[in-house]
């Protein structure tokens, strides 16, 4: 699979020259440095590079100059303002003088993540910073964008062509460096017991995949394990989603994107930690092999669930993989992302995902982190008196709720997911309002978000620092 994004180059403002063509110039009523006016001053003439410079004074060209607030999340939204007008195939040269380095950084992000097209592909665009600082800042706002438009590509992509091996496939053509991929198939999952993944792979003619991926950019400090849920189609399975609800379910993989790309962005960074990635990749379809409400499934390491609706298929898959990480891969801290929940869309909307953690300093870290790359999240309690709801007389627990009063289904769902990580310290982000958008935003296309590499690869870099 070929990825053809924006192609962004940052350089420094410094090295401007007369033959340099400028398309924008950001201004925050600051004054630049004497040798970037002087350079503006020969490539867009003075009046312009007074105006860069000035509060209040109107722009000879407004289309060439745009002012904004110097905050992060004002120049992630100019930027994205400007890589969205980036309609044709024309180079953008867009100069920002004078600003903080995680405002450099939030631009480059913004202007990264707004110039993606409809069809994938993106302009060519040069920026221009002053200060070696900020040039490596927004180079690596621009690196991070680029693999939150992997992710967005990965999670587009319509399911004929994306099965479980196609998206195994992807995991492994990021490989490289310090990171490996190996993908485990049904056999390998028959034979240690993943009845999650497979009872959710049932129906479909399409065998299930389990990716795992191992970053080692260090020998010591703490080992952390990403999951992600890798539906790459779900119809509901016999408990069938009604058909408006189908068509973006081609992006219930998003959680299972974001880690492939999270895990290739932490390797571009060389940040020094140990970082596996778990994807459980399996197709939701309904057939006369699928599962049934009714069944009773055991998942790897041997808790059981009796399954209610197999349209809450992510949890199953999900439970295998974090057993699995636990009992096998020695972590010190697990994340796992998932679409899981059309509740925590009603709870908190499109703009925050759902965070649970069994731990308060993993909780604020997650939150600063997601709040640092334009991906919030809200802190949802585990209620421990809510764990009834999920009890099953014939298995350890259901995979719906068994009554009918509780309701909190986001909340229910992640207490269904504690017992498989063992006493490892965990948190779950319910992306499902984040992971995709029904419309055009200036960031981002109709679809998928790409939500949770910024966040993970900027909690990432923290806790390697």
């Amino acid at each position: 699979m070929t990825l053809a994004g924006p192609q962004i180059r940052v350089r420094p403002a410094e090295e401007l020259t007369a033959s340099d063509r400028l398309t924008a110039v950001v201004s925050q009523g600051k004054p630049v440095g004497r040798t970037v006016r002087s350079r503006l001053e020969a490539v867009a003439g003075t009046a312009l590079a007074e105006a860069a410079a000035a509060v209040d004074a109107p722009p000879p060209d407004p289309h060439r100059v745009m002012r904004t607030d110097t905050d992060p999340t004002s120049m992630a939204a100019t930027g994205a303002a400007i890589g969205r007008a980036a309609a044709t195939d024309e180079p953008i040269d867009c100069l920002l003088p004078g600003v903080a380095a995680a405002s450099a950084k939030a631009f480059a992000r913004g202007l990264t993540l707004g110039a993606q097209r409809i069809d994938g592909t993106g302009p060519h665009i040069t920026l221009w910073i002053e200060g070696p600082a900020r040039v490596a800042a927004a180079t690596a706002g621009a690196d991070i964008a680029g693999r939150t438009l992997l992710a967005r590509t990965l999670a587009n992509t319509s399911s004929n062509i994306k099965d479980p091996a196609w998206l195994a496939r992807q995991a492994q053509a990021v490989a490289g460096g310090a990171l490996t991929v190996t993908v485990h198939g049904p056999d390998w999952l028959h034979h240690h017991g993943f009845g999650g993944i497979l009872a959710v792979a049932a129906g479909s003619a399409r065998p299930p995949r389990l990716v795992h991926m191992e970053y080692r950019g260090a020998t010591a400090g703490p080992h952390v394990v990403l999951v992600g849920k890798g539906i790459t189609f779900d119809s509901g399975g016999l408990s069938l989603k009604p058909p408006p609800s189908m068509p973006l379910m081609k992006t219930d993989m998003s959680g299972g994107a974001a880690v492939i790309a999270a895990l290739a962005a932490v390797r571009d960074a060389g940040i020094p930690l140990r970082v596996s990635g778990l994807v459980a990749c399996a197709e939701n379809m309904p057939s006369g092999s699928a599962m049934r409400p009714g069944d009773v499934i055991r998942h790897y390491g041997g808790r059981t669930t009796e399954v209610l609706n197999t349209d809450a298929e992510g949890r199953l898959v999900l439970a295998d993989a974090l057993a699995y990480a636990a009992d096998t891969l020695s972590p010190d801290v697990m994340v796992d992302l998932a679409t899981l929940t059309g509740a925590a869309t009603v709870g908190l909307g499109r703009q925050h995902a759902a965070l649970y953690a069994t731990s308060d300093r993993l909780a604020s870290a997650l939150v600063a982190a997601g709040e640092a790359a334009g991906e919030p999240v809200w802190r949802m309690p585990l209620v421990p008196e809510y764990r009834p709801a999920i009890d099953s007389v014939i298995a350890d627990s259901a995979n719906t709720n068994t009554d009918t009063v509780t309701q909190a289904g986001s909340i229910t769902a992640a207490l269904f997911l504690q017992p498989f990580t063992g006493a490892v310290t965990w948190a779950h982000l319910d992306i499902a309002g984040t992971g995709r958008t029904e419309s055009d935003r200036p960031d981002c296309r109709k679809g998928a978000t790409g939500f949770g590499v910024g966040l993970l690869t900027e909690w990432l870099a923290r806790l390697g620092r």
